[in-house]
């Protein structure tokens, strides 16, 4: 029986069996935390922890912390902390989207308005920081200040190339990893050092959730394509109607004939929405979005490679399942 087995709670949230009493906890700290904040604030708070995520993230420190020592207090908060950042980047997210459902239900923005939305992305951002502070270390301080920069500046790089034909996939995978790649990259490196790992098996761990973080952002780029909004549970074509430049887009304007790619320029020049009919009459369409799951595939398996450094263990074979749970969901897209 695989040790990460998909299983759901009632939200459908918690992914994987090894780590499921864990995860608990953490549900728990982040109720905790919901309370933590005034009380004319607090439903709303209560209202954004409840319609967010699968808690990959608290899930990969919770892993690391295990691979590489005991799993303590430590591994769970700062895998709350940075659940609570991840929370606040996609409430903005949200905004600057214009995406009106999240796992089912009607996003901040669309129940209360962009700017009360925006308050509330602020105030979980604030809230975590302070969080880290509790652990006493200027240095896990650093760290989490430090993912939660490269968070944002991704989303700014991401916004600011919009419509942008310049952009290179180099530039691509260099905005995704900040923006998604450091949340996990923190967790499994964080977590790791808390648990006693020395500066290179951190920095191992640290890689391998930035390569697993980078792979996630591009299943979601290709799901934002090919996904069927009821089964995802969130607005999708989002991507494609802000003119986001992702892989499989990248790919089809490399690929692409000379006169498709010039139509494709255009609309993109002009900072016209990317109709979804007119890319599928692109021969090379499917191609495209095949390839940019392929890279994402070996990603993954370079990923596993970074943990090479651990001891045999039920933890290191989470980590190592937990790509094969991601290549699962980059096969479901090739359907």
């Amino acid at each position: 029986m695989a040790l990460l087995k998909p299983f759901s709670d009632s939200q459908g949230r918690i992914p994987f069996e090894l780590v499921r009493k864990e995860i608990n906890k953490v549900e728990a700290q982040i109720r905790d935390q919901v309370r933590a904040f005034d009380p004319n604030v607090e439903p709303y708070i209560d209202y954004i922890c409840n319609t967010s995520g699968k808690r990959i993230r608290p899930a990969l420190a919770i892993l690391a912390g295990g691979a590489v020592g005991e799993i303590s207090d430590d591994n769970l908060k700062i895998g709350v902390i940075l659940e609570l950042i991840h929370m606040a980047t996609l409430v903005h997210d949200d905004i600057i989207d214009g995406a009106t459902t999240r796992r089912k239900v009607p996003t901040a923005n669309a129940k209360w308005g962009n700017g009360m939305a925006v308050l509330l992305g602020d105030a979980l951002f604030s809230h975590s920081l302070l969080l880290a502070t509790e652990f006493g270390s200027i240095d896990i301080c650093r760290k989490v200040g430090k993912a939660s920069r490269e968070v944002c500046e991704g989303e700014v790089m991401q916004t600011q190339r919009r419509f942008d034909l310049t952009l290179t996939k180099e530039d691509y995978f260099h905005i995704i990893a900040m923006k998604t790649g450091a949340l996990f990259a923190a967790a499994a490196g964080i977590s790791a050092s808390l648990s006693g790992a020395d500066e290179e098996v951190e920095q191992k761990l640290y890689d391998y959730g930035l390569k697993l973080g980078t792979a996630y952002q591009i299943y979601d780029d290709c799901l934002d394509l090919v996904g069927a909004e009821d089964n995802v549970g969130k607005t999708l074509r989002t991507d494609l109607e802000k003119g986001k430049l992702t892989l499989p887009m990248l790919n089809l304007l490399e690929s692409a004939s000379e006169e498709k790619r010039s139509k494709l320029n255009k609309r993109i020049i002009e900072q016209q929405p990317l109709d979804l009919e007119v890319l599928v009459g692109i021969a090379d369409y499917e191609g495209a979005i095949e390839q940019a799951l392929d890279t994402a595939s070996t990603m993954l398996v370079d990923a596993r490679t970074n943990l090479d450094c651990l001891e045999d263990s039920k933890y290191r074979k989470g980590l190592i399942e937990i790509t094969h749970y991601l290549d699962g969901l980059l096969n479901k897209c090739r359907k």
